[in-house]
């Protein structure tokens, strides 16, 4: 009798699965955010490229975010109150379109700052007597003080660009010289010490897939000067950046060491070394960090190079290894997510940048979006950041790069508009929140036809595109029945109860 009814319960279960109707959103070049009904399946359509059966644990999702910089101030400055708060709402509101929880900040200046600048500009100042974020308080902090005004309960991470240019080698806040700084070319020799190699200040500008290895010759030596007085004031640094935030409420609660020691820049950067990374981060930063601020984790990264070996050089480290909460990766790095995350499964992953375009703000660019979002998710990754939200038109850096962001500001009229990248995140962040597990990955073999599944309390959510020229009929398994997905050219999907 117990068996027929468990037998019977299961039916009603597989009958109510079937008859629950889905919602589907669908967005194209021409039309977002199209809102249509959907439903499962006792048959599937297409190839089945996902087969679940419920018992997948898959990885806990915890924060989409994005990060603060001046070059987006200026432009939301620009906007009048009206357009300001609907932005501000959409990107940050828990009811609005995209819903960040995190942002990313820097100490010092970034490539999209309007200048250098730095927090610390009196050479020798180990006690940093005059270390302040005034610059900050006039500018950047009035953008994330926006930002929390709809969701107070943000938290941020930090990574400086360059450390304060007293403290290199170079004693400029940039690697190599270039068009775009006025260092001095005979300086750029220190960078493989080689009096004959060339340097390439716009490699990593070279966008899009990448043959071989990036970068294409590592950094010799460290570019941070490598004395104990001036690698524990850098670490008092940060702890000083944490205190004087906390004084503004915004509460910092991860850091990393350096954004892409592995770009050798004519924009605010440092050159690291593999010894020189490990020294730092294991006998300076950690110990600083814990004394300090216990509450605040140490991350590695950001890890922007392809180069598997020197990645695991730095974290197999025992020393550093016990002392890191996680992996920031970007750009390159994401080539070996797969075996990052199979061999350091106690540590967490975050695309700690998404990849920023050439100023085209176009469908291109959303499809791009769409896709790493997919991959990194797929591969592990359990917190995603945006680089740029909103830039005028062209988005062109004060160091001549042009790039894209999630909203396209018009300074003739002071207009925007949402781009396609805007609502490939939305296909998202509007759905999956923290909390929900990503239990499904259609994998790199349908990279032009990505499908993500999320879990949570109500069901599943699924997610697909098609950045192909003609329609596309897959499936999803889920349990007994079929999630069939017919996708149009070029178009983005969501499905949820």
């Amino acid at each position: 009798m117990r068996k027929i009814m468990i037998a019977a319960a299961m039916l009603a279960a597989s009958m109510t699965l079937s008859a629950q109707p889905m919602k589907r959103y669908t967005t194209t070049e021409q039309s977002a955010w199209q809102e249509s009904r959907a439903s499962l399946s006792s048959k599937g359509s297409g190839a089945t490229v996902i087969t679940l059966d419920g018992s997948e644990t898959g990885t806990e999702f915890r924060a989409w975010g994005t990060c603060f910089n001046e070059l987006d101030l200026d432009a939301y400055r620009k906007l009048d109150k009206a357009s300001q708060d609907k932005i501000m709402h959409d990107l940050f509101d828990p009811q609005g379109d995209l819903r960040f929880t995190a942002g990313r900040l820097t100490m010092n200046a970034n490539d999209y700052a309007r200048e250098w600048y730095s927090c610390s500009e009196v050479p020798g100042d180990f006690d940093l007597r005059f270390f302040n974020i005034d610059h900050d308080k006039a500018n950047i902090i009035e953008l994330i003080h926006a930002a929390q005004r709809y969701n107070p309960d943000m938290v941020f991470f930090m990574s400086p660009w360059s450390p304060p240019a007293w403290m290199k080698i170079n004693n400029e806040y940039s690697v190599v010289s270039g068009s775009y700084n006025t260092q001095d070319p005979r300086k750029d020799y220190i960078l493989y010490k080689d009096a004959d190699a060339i340097t390439d200040p716009d490699e990593v500008k070279l966008l899009g897939p990448r043959e071989g290895v990036f970068p294409r010759r590592l950094a010799t030596q460290d570019f941070f000067i490598q004395e104990p007085r001036y690698l524990q004031a850098y670490a008092d640094m940060f702890s000083r950046f944490i205190d004087l935030y906390a004084e503004e409420n915004i509460p910092i609660t991860k850091v990393m060491y350096q954004n892409e020691a592995y770009s050798y820049t004519q924009y605010p950067g440092c050159a690291w070394t593999a010894e020189g990374t490990v020294r730092f981060n294991a006998e300076y930063l950690a110990p600083t960090l814990k004394a300090n601020h216990p509450d605040v984790e140490l991350w590695i990264g950001t890890f922007n190079t392809n180069r598997l070996d020197y990645v695991e050089k730095i974290i197999d480290n025992p020393s550093l290894r016990s002392q890191i909460k996680g992996i920031g990766t970007q750009w390159e790095c994401r080539e070996n997510l797969p075996a990052i995350h199979e061999r350091y499964p106690e540590l967490r992953l975050m695309c700690s940048e998404s990849e920023c375009g050439n100023g085209s703000m176009d469908w291109a660019a959303g499809e791009h979006t769409f896709s790493l979002i997919s991959d990194n998710l797929g591969n592990g990754v359990d917190e995603y950041y945006i680089w740029n939200f909103l830039l005028p038109h062209g988005g062109i850096s004060t160091w001549g790069w042009k790039q894209n962001a999630l909203i396209d500001f018009n300074p003739e009229d002071n207009s925007y508009r949402y781009t396609a990248e805007y609502y490939a995140v939305k296909h998202f962040s509007n759905f999956v929140k923290p909390g929900d597990r990503i239990v499904g990955y259609s994998g790199r073999e349908y990279s032009k036809t990505p499908v993500i599944v999320v879990k949570n309390e109500s069901g599943y959510i699924v997610i697909a595109a098609n950045f192909t020229d003609s329609p596309a009929s897959l499936n999803v398994k889920l349990g007994k029945k079929y999630l069939n997905i017919k996708t149009s050219p070029h178009s983005f999907a969501t499905f949820v109860k």
